[in-house]
Parts: structure tokens; sequence; C-alpha cells
């Protein structure tokens, strides 16, 4: 037997002890985690949130709370599709550079006071000031001016191309005409939040006891590391098409303690393919309560490109080109996910990504010695960071094992809590790490436009004038076709040249729930399922908390 089959077979055995004994666990501790009466829905989140703050979440967990609790111009529905939100319509200029919205007349703040254009020019201006520090404020700089003004090259807003008409109509001039400008309205950065009480009561303003949105649900209570609840904010404009008075969320991050959660009862709902554990996978796949869908996810390694040895790209190289993906789909993810050798998953009608550099193991100890490391000679030790789970884990000893065996390379494994791990993302304070990217948006430049020069979410300290330039010509590339080919050609030289990432595989979205009991819930490329939609089939009257 190989060594990284040794390994992965002690994984395994490993995960399946844990699932025993937290199954034990969970029967007996039952009682002691229901001291309330249950919610008309119950569901598992992942990780307790790092913030409730629009302007600041980032994670997949974190986006689809905030996504509840505020609402934009636009939102997304069930089928992934972009629909009025908080505007009722919109008109859109014949050059395709000015867009003027109308907010309805009826949506309110969760405390009942009307919110007005002037709340949404404040919020996207907060969103766009350096103080903030938004890692997605890039998502408003093809707003004519927003990037100079975020960048302080520009210190007066009146010059940046968003304008209050009056309080029910909201100006907003492009630099450019914006394919995807409109699905843009629809994420956490441009939503609306209370600007002028936010300035009185500082970062308090996301607490239960605070906290003031325009969206669906109200936030109840949020217990840290425990569980969320939400309640139906009956000032929500659609109100009378939310289902569910209650929602419950348990922040749980372990695959096998949530999936127990799920399987006593305790849970009514997994929407996340990293809460299902991966050696259950076989049998899962066979029962009703099991939904899969592609969508627009990627799983890849970040290199830090800053620091020996990975400022190399002969080392980076060396490390993609020994990377068996089918190893990793086939015994630690074991869903059908499809391996990856671009960043940009299929699905988003055409493009197409470049082929990617493949499997070349004498290629790559060719590279690795040519860098000055022959057979992993005087290789300096380095970590390699990934978050918390269990399919994390199960990657992370793979790769080692096959850095060893074909490289002579012994990589340290190193895992953190999520807000730790995220930290040391920001400060690249790792040598490799984990990571994944989630397209917020049905257009190849959601991932692309990542790993620009200075990109708050590059992350790889990776720089590229060309490649920079590629995606600059993209967003004032009109024609489609050409458009999708100038991304391509960035896309290649991410992929096959620069090497700052490399792709593993794609991901599927993944839901357990019993279809008898719950609707509501599609699968769709962007993987978005908004609890407003979800609504209960059977004919349990749940009491409310």
């Amino acid at each position: 037997m190989k060594h990284y089959e040794l390994r992965t077979a002690n994984y395994q055995l490993r995960a399946i002890t844990t699932l025993v004994f937290v199954v034990l666990c969970a029967v007996l501790l039952i009682g002691c985690h229901r001291a309330h009466q249950r919610a008309d829905l119950v569901f598992i989140n992942g990780t307790d949130p790092e913030t409730l703050d629009p302007a600041l979440v980032r994670g997949q967990s974190d986006i689809r709370l905030a996504s509840e609790l505020f609402e934009g111009l636009l939102r997304f529905n069930r089928s992934g599709m972009v629909e009025p939100g908080a505007a009722s319509f919109w008109d859109i200029s014949p050059d395709g550079l000015t867009y003027v919205f109308h907010l309805r007349p009826e949506v309110r703040w969760s405390d009942g006071a009307l919110v007005t254009a002037q709340d949404f020019v404040l919020s996207w201006k907060r969103a766009l000031l350096p103080v903030t520090g938004s890692p997605y404020n890039y998502q408003l700089f093809v707003v004519r001016g927003a990037e100079n003004f975020a960048s302080g090259k520009e210190s007066d807003f009146s010059k940046v191309g968003i304008k209050a008409l009056d309080d029910r109509t909201l100006k907003v001039v492009l630099q450019q005409p914006t394919a995807y400008f409109l699905q843009l309205c629809a994420l956490p950065a441009l939503y609306p939040v209370p600007v002028r009480f936010i300035d009185r009561v500082g970062d308090a303003w996301i607490k239960p006891e605070h906290i003031i949105g325009n969206g669906a649900y109200t936030l109840s209570v949020w217990n840290i590391n425990d569980r969320i609840v939400l309640k139906k904010n009956p000032y929500y404009w659609d109100a009378v098409h939310v289902a569910l008075e209650t929602v419950e969320v348990l922040t749980i991050n372990k695959a096998t303690v949530a999936y127990n959660f799920y399987a006593v009862g305790q849970a009514d709902l997994l929407l996340d393919k990293g809460l299902a554990p991966p050696f259950l996978m076989d049998a899962l796949i066979k029962r009703n309560d099991f939904h899969e869908a592609p969508y627009l996810g990627t799983e890849f390694i970040r290199f830090n490109c800053t620091k020996l040895p990975f400022n190399d790209s002969r080392v980076r190289k060396a490390f993609a080109l020994v990377i068996d993906r089918k190893r990793l789909t086939e015994k630690i993810t074991r869903a059908g996910e499809l391996c990856a050798e671009s960043l940009v998953p299929p699905g988003i009608l055409g493009y197409h990504s470049p082929k990617g550099l493949g499997v070349h193991v004498k290629e790559a100890q060719r590279l690795l010695a040519e860098a000055g490391y022959p057979g992993g000679k005087g290789f300096p030790l380095i970590t390699y960071l990934y978050s918390e789970g269990e399919v994390p884990e199960g990657i992370a000893v793979e790769l080692q094992a096959m850095w060893k065996h074909e490289l002579g390379v012994f990589v340290l494994l190193a895992h953190q809590e999520l807000k730790a791990y995220l930290a040391s993302m920001s400060s690249l304070d790792f040598g490799m790490a984990c990571s994944s990217w989630i397209g917020d948006y049905l257009d190849p430049n959601t991932f692309l436009d990542l790993f620009v020069t200075g990109g708050s979410n590059n992350r790889t300290g990776w720089s590229s004038k060309h490649y920079d330039q590629l995606i600059q010509e993209a967003a004032l590339e009109i024609n489609p076709g050409k458009r999708f080919q100038i991304l391509h050609d960035a896309e290649k030289l991410l992929v096959d040249e620069g090497v700052p990432i490399v792709p593993l595989y794609f991901y599927l979205g993944i839901q357990l729930y019993d279809p008898n009991r719950l609707g509501g819930i599609e699968g769709n490329l962007l993987d978005k399922h908004p609890i407003r939609e979800i609504y209960r089939k059977d004919s349990a009257n749940r009491p409310n908390i």
C-alpha cells in the first residue's frame, strides 16, 4: 500500500470512529440542547458568523444570514436569478451607463422607518471608505469615480456616480456598460444599512438588541458558537410571502456533529457540502433527502508569492504539476465533483476556460531542480494552512503525501479556526493555503478580478501588470465574444503561467432535507437558497420562540 493510501485509510478510520462517538453524544445531549421551543425551521449554517455587517461579510455562511437581515435594490430568488428587491423597477439609458432605480413606497427598516434613496447613497459611500475595510468594495468600482474615491485619489464624494434624486429615486452612473451590474445590486456590499444609527452606536449596531435591517427577518438571538434565531420582519415589503415565522440557525462546523444533529431530528436542513461527512457520501447519494447540483464554486490552493520559496514561479508550477486531483475527489470529497484545471467553473454560457497545466511529474521534478532544490534537497520547511473540517483535513493529508512522494518535499500541516484562518490569509502569514471561491454573479469576472494587483481578495501577494491590463481591457470591452476571449487569456496567464493558485476541483451544491416536509429549495449555479422562500409542507404547527 502506498504511503498516501495508508494515510487516507487512517483518516477514514478516525472519521468513522469519531462519527460513532458523536452519534452517542448527540443522543445523550438531545434534551440538554433543547431548552427552548422549536422554530419553524432549524438549519445548520456552519461556523459562527465573523460578522453580519453587509459591508464586511465575506464567508458564504455569513453572507447567507446577512441576506436575510438586509436586502439590496435587487434580490436573488431560489433559482439563483435576480429580481426586484427594494427597487420595484429601474430605467437604463440607451448607452448602458445610467441606471435610475425606483424604490418601493413600502420599503421600510425593521423599526418601521422608511428606507430612502439617500440611505443607499450613504451605505455605498460607507462601503467605499477605506476606514470601513470592506473586502468587497471593489464591486462598486464599476460606478463612475468609485475606485478613485476608495483609493483616496478623490476625496469629494459628489464626484462619484451615485445620487439620490429624491427619497424614492436613486441614480447611478457607471464607468462603462457592465452586463452584470444588476446582479451586483443584489450583493451584500451594495445593501443599505442604517448609517446614521451606526454612527451613533458604533460596532455594537449588529447585536440583536440594536440591529436594524430591511430584510425578511430580524435578529432575535445570537449566542456565540451556539445558535442564532431569526424572526420574521413584519415591516418587510414582501412579508406576506414569507412562510416561516421563526428560524433557528445552529452554528456547527464539524461535519460529523452537523450530520448527527440532522440525523436525530435536531435540524431540518443542511445547506453545505462541507457539513456532509465524506465517508458517508456513498450511502447519502442514494437517499431521497440528498439533493445536489453544480454551482460556481472552486476549491484551490493559494501560494504566498511574496516569500521564499514560492516567490519563484518554477517552484509553484512544480507543486501544481504533481497533484492528482482525481484522488482527492474519489477518496476525500466523494460526491462526484469535477476535477479543476481552471479557476472559473463550467456553466457560464459562452465562456470556455483554458486547459490548465495537467499532471507532469518529471517536468515538476525538473523545475524544482532548476529552482535549486533537486529531489527536494535544501527545500525550506513550509506550512500548508487549512481551516477546520474533515474535508480540508483529508485533502491536506493527501497533498502532503503527494508532495513528499513526487518531489521529496515535506510540508507541515496546520489548521486554524475560521477567524484566525481568515486573518492569516489576509496578512499573508502562510506558505500555502487551502482556499475556495464561490461566484457572486454569473460571469467569469467574479473569479478573475480577485487576482489583480492589490485586490483585497487576492491574498497571494502575486502581481502581474499584464494580468491587470487584461482585466481592465475586459471591463472596457462591450462585445461579449471579445470580452470573454480577453478573460480567457487572463485566466490562462493565471493558471498556466503565473500560477499563484492551483485549482483542485469544482463544487457541487449539496443539501440534506426531507422533500416531503420542506419546499422552496432549488439547486442553482450560485447556490442561493433564500430562507424567505422556504416553506413547510408538513402539517405540524410549530410554536414560535
